[in-house]
Order: C-alpha cells, then structure tokens, then sequence
C-alpha cells in the first residue's frame, strides 16, 4: 500500500507539468483561432488578421511554455543542491 502512494507521488510533478504546457498549448491557439475569425468576419480581412492573431498566438505559447520549463529547471537545480548539502 505504501509503495503505491509513494508511485502516486512520482507522478505528481510529471502531470503538474504536463498540465501547464498543455494549458500553454491550447489556450492561445484557440482563443486566436476564435478572435481571428471573428475579427476576419467583421472587418472582411480574410485571412490576414486571423493568421496575424494566430502566428502572435504562437510566440506567446513558445514564450508561455519557455517560462514553464525554466521555472521547473531552476526548481530541479535546488532540490538537487539541497540534496548535496545534507
């Protein structure tokens, strides 16, 4: 039983970041999709602004998904020097 929750726990950190960069994937892209559409529509600017809108939509998840990953790098780069100085 206690093997079983100390796997559950391994997996705890894999899925948070999972989440997070799923979150960075998805979000932008289909809030940009959506806006550029619409926006296309009214303004009658097929397809620039809905390619404009998604291509910025696409350096803020590279951005977003950079942030994530950095965070974790330095969070991994800790606990290994706690590690070493015990």
């Amino acid at each position: 039983m206690e093997e079983e929750k100390n796997k559950m726990n391994n997996w705890a950190p894999a899925m948070q970041i999972m989440s997070e960069i799923s979150t960075w994937i998805v979000v932008p892209i289909v809030l940009a999709l959506i806006v550029g559409k619409a926006l296309d529509g009214y303004f009658n600017t097929k397809p620039f602004l809905f390619l404009a809108i998604t291509g910025f939509a696409f350096l803020v998840t590279c951005f977003g998904m950079y942030r994530v990953v950095k965070n974790y790098i330095n969070k991994l780069k800790e606990t290994e020097k706690t590690k070493n100085n015990l």
